[in-house]
């Protein structure tokens, strides 16, 4: 009976440590792989308990061949998942290094030294991280936040309806002061989106791909994300800067495959001729 429980543990682990296990991570990969191999080891060890017994007089034999082929696949399977994160980790690192690739090049065309670009954490896969220019962390709010939540709302309401009025100027100098006036609120995000997509509409495209780079590195796994890279690589482009939008175009379908802006891209890059 605890034979038989063993084997069935071993075939659960086997099947949850699939590499294409819908919600599995790397970590939880390895974690089940490290669960197979203790059952498996366990069941090596009552097998030979059991043949030396003689309770099992010609399965030991067979089963113990088995397990070696188990263990083979098991190994096979755990370099796989080394290569994977080998790979995943390669991919962050060129992700990163982008990014702040970006950074640098907009310093540049903005007139400033991109050497006092400070150095910080870049957005990686999996999300909750921020980008190389972090966002601003918010004050203490005072006692009455329901007054001050208003206030904000209202403020980004009037930015929003001279966007919507087409005075476009307008709008980009409201969303740069609601920004300094609420740094690092729950409305940052869509501020510094809406604010490229106002400076973008007066032909400001340093201004854009600022705003742009902002709300994608501030917030990468917001719904606004992948629209801002797109229109951050589209506003590089429009910089002059080809090289960099192209490769900003390829890390759209490599990060939001399935969102729309990555629908976007194949229009794109047959407009800037990427290779």
């Amino acid at each position: 009976m605890r034979l038989a429980r063993i084997i069935g543990a071993v075939l659960l682990a086997g099947a949850l440590a699939l590499p294409g296990h819908a919600a599995e991570s790397v970590a939880d990969i390895r974690a089940q792989l490290t669960v197979l191999n203790d059952q498996i080891g366990q069941l090596r060890e009552e097998l030979v308990r059991r043949g030396s017994a003689g309770g099992l007089p010609s399965t030991p034999a067979t089963a113990l061949t088995r397990l070696d082929q188990l263990e083979a696949e098991l190994k096979q399977l755990t370099d796989r998942v080394d290569v994977l994160t080998n790979d995943i980790q390669r991919i962050v690192a060129d992700a990163s290094n982008r990014v702040g690739d970006i950074e640098f090049r907009l310093t540049e065309l903005e007139g400033g030294d991109p050497a006092a670009v400070p150095p910080g954490p870049t957005p990686q896969l999996g999300g909750g991280l921020t980008g190389p220019r972090p966002r601003p962390v918010a004050p203490e709010l005072p006692a009455d936040t329901g007054t001050m939540a208003v206030a904000e709302q209202s403020d980004f309401d009037a930015a929003v309806a001279a966007a919507d009025g087409g005075d476009n100027a307008k709008a980009a100098a409201l969303f740069a002061s609601f920004l300094e006036t609420y740094p690092g609120g729950p409305l940052t995000t869509d501020a510094q989106f809406r604010r490229g997509e106002a400076l973008a509409a007066t032909g400001d495209w340093r201004g854009a791909a600022r705003s742009y780079l902002d709300a994608f590195s501030g917030a990468p796994q917001d719904e606004n994300a992948p629209q801002a890279l797109l229109k951050l690589a589209v506003s590089l482009g429009k910089l002059g800067q080809t090289s960099e939008a192209c490769l900003t175009l390829a890390e759209v379908v490599n990060r939001y495959p399935d969102s729309g802006a990555a629908a976007e891209v194949a229009a794109e890059r047959q407009a800037l001729n990427c290779q």
